[in-house]
């Protein structure tokens, strides 16, 4: 079996999934879209140093931003986007399939989508500038890097997701794994930070010298072969292209072993669950105390044991604990770089609503329990709202707490709680409709960054409406807290709470009736073949 025939596959999945569901169409339209407009702006971008024949900005801007194209590839799987798995490798575990060809089959797969191409189209404007500047010796070498990097893209977003989804499987080695995944998702803060900091110092030269190094690491090598061509350094080429070979060799040796174990773990480890069946308290011991003995109580409980347990939703929230350790440090950049806390704290707070925007796409055909037990809309979203609330409300708190703290304003800390609280009962308000109408499956993978084809779109754009809305919408308490001043700082907590419930309440009226009319067709959609 050769890698086209994963390719084929993938594409008719692709197209099966399109058919007859005019929503998935629309975001897959958008997300070419989307793709076309950033694939020509790259292109022109990296293709500019060229056509006004500077060397040395081309030097500087190509190794740069094709480091931040691996970053990219590596981040926004595990941040926005997901990663596609409408061929998981689970559903290989049966077949007779060599572990190479199945490797280069699902690598060929991952290659063909708008991602790839749109990476590639961008940085062809890379080998327009080496054309410019050193002929067509520089410009070949230049279109092989941009290969060579495309494919390291690939390799180091599959491997990573792949083996942190092995990590978390394993529910002794989640919290090493969280651990493992906020350090490394910490590498983002200083690098946006330094990129800023030598931004507004315009130290260029310090900017050039690192960039120097950066073209000798993984992440800049392929994108800086054209112009060591044209710059007369061609003997470097070889080693620069030994550095970006090797980096594919590894990071495919990694995928290779967290592939295996898993197709393996897939089918594995249910015994001890099984043995344990016996022991289960009952239903209404598993309600926490604090909680009503109502329908309400044990969804809102069951809420939050799924967020804890599952490892899709797990990740969510190793998501946002992340983006809560650099808010500090963001806000003690100054106001130039990262905005006023209350703005910074608008935005997480959305950041943490929008992991419900596909609440019911997390349990798929599991659904179809609430359905027939006939949980009315209502109890439904105020139960899941409520269950996810109880890990987020501290944290947002928190990052209150440390934000004012942090710009040396401890009498500010209610008036940013205030904040940051109606901005998230905004966004949960903003999040509900687009579930209900917007819901998209998930594929059937232990993998919690999983997606099915399109489903990255369908995220990415749900989100950006999600923030856009809360933002918007919150436009009113940052005004008033500007106006104000001072006032502003004994009134923000109250108004903030009431303004935040209130927009729940409002959000949770309107929406609860269309779920009851939309529980065939969301069911219908959540339980689609993935």
């Amino acid at each position: 079996m050769r890698a086209r025939h994963f390719v084929r596959l993938k594409l008719r999945l692709l197209a099966n999934g399109l058919r007859g569901r005019n929503s998935r169409v629309v975001l897959f339209v958008l997300g070419v879209l989307l793709g076309l407009i950033a694939a020509f702006s790259g292109y022109l971008i990296f293709s500019l140093p060229g056509i006004l024949g500077e060397q040395r900005p081309a030097e500087v801007l190509l190794p740069l931003g094709g480091a931040l194209i691996v970053l990219g590839w590596l981040f926004l799987p595990l941040i926005f986007f997901g990663v596609d798995e409408s061929l998981d490798p689970a559903r290989f575990a049966l077949f007779p399939l060599p572990r190479a060809t199945l490797l280069r089959g699902l690598f060929a797969a991952s290659l063909a989508g708008v991602p790839a191409i749109a990476t590639f189209v961008a940085t062809l404007g890379m080998v327009h500038a080496a054309a410019a500047l050193g002929g067509f010796g520089a410009a070949l070498t230049e279109l092989a890097g941009v290969i060579g990097g495309i494919l390291l893209c690939a390799a180091l977003s599959r491997a990573v997701t792949s083996g942190f989804a092995t990590a978390l499987r394993s529910r002794r080695a989640r919290d090493l794994a969280t651990v493992a995944f906020a350090g490394t998702a910490a590498l983002l803060g200083p690098i946006q930070l330094g990129a800023l900091a030598a931004a507004q110092r315009a130290d260029w030269r310090g900017v050039g010298r690192v960039v120097d190094v950066l073209a000798w690491t993984p992440l800049g090598a392929p994108w800086s072969m054209g112009l060591d061509v044209a710059a007369g350094r061609a003997a470097v080429v070889p080693v620069k292209a030994l550095i970006v070979v090797g980096s594919i060799g590894l990071l495919m040796w990694w995928w290779s072993g967290s592939l295996e174990r898993a197709m393996v773990g897939a089918a594995g480890g249910s015994g001890k669950r099984e043995s344990a069946t016996s022991q289960r308290p009952p239903v209404a011991q598993l309600i926490p105390r604090w909680l009503p003995r109502s329908r309400f109580g044990a969804l809102a409980a069951r809420e939050m044991r799924y967020w804890w347990r599952e490892t899709r939703r797990r990740a969510t929230l190793i998501t946002f604990s992340v983006v809560g350790i650099f808010l500090p440090i963001l806000v003690a950049t100054g106001s130039e770089s990262s905005g006023p806390p209350g703005a910074m704290l608008v935005f997480v707070a959305a950041l943490a609503a929008v992991s419900l925007a596909n609440q019911f796409g997390f349990e798929g055909s599991a659904y179809a329990a609430n359905v027939v037990a006939g949980v009315p809309g209502r109890i439904e979203l105020s139960s899941r709202a409520a269950g996810y609330s109880v890990y987020v409300l501290p944290a947002l708190f928190l990052m209150a707490l440390i934000a004012g703290l942090v710009v040396d304003s401890p009498a500010a800390v209610p008036a940013l709680s205030g904040t940051i609280f109606a901005a998230y009962g905004v966004a949960m308000a903003v999040v509900m409709p687009i579930s209900v109408r917007a819901a998209y499956p998930l594929p059937d993978s232990t993998s919690p960054f999983a997606m099915s084809s399109g489903g990255g779109m369908a995220k990415g754009l749900l989100s950006f409406l999600a923030l856009v809305g809360a933002t918007i919408a919150t436009a009113p308490l940052q005004i008033a807290a500007f106006l104000l001043g001072d006032i502003w700082l004994w009134i923000g907590l109250p108004v903030g709470l009431a303004y935040g419930a209130g927009a729940f309440a409002l959000g949770l009226h309107l929406t609860a009736p269309v779920l009851d009319r939309r529980i065939p067709e969301l069911l219908a959609t959540v339980s689609a073949t993935r």
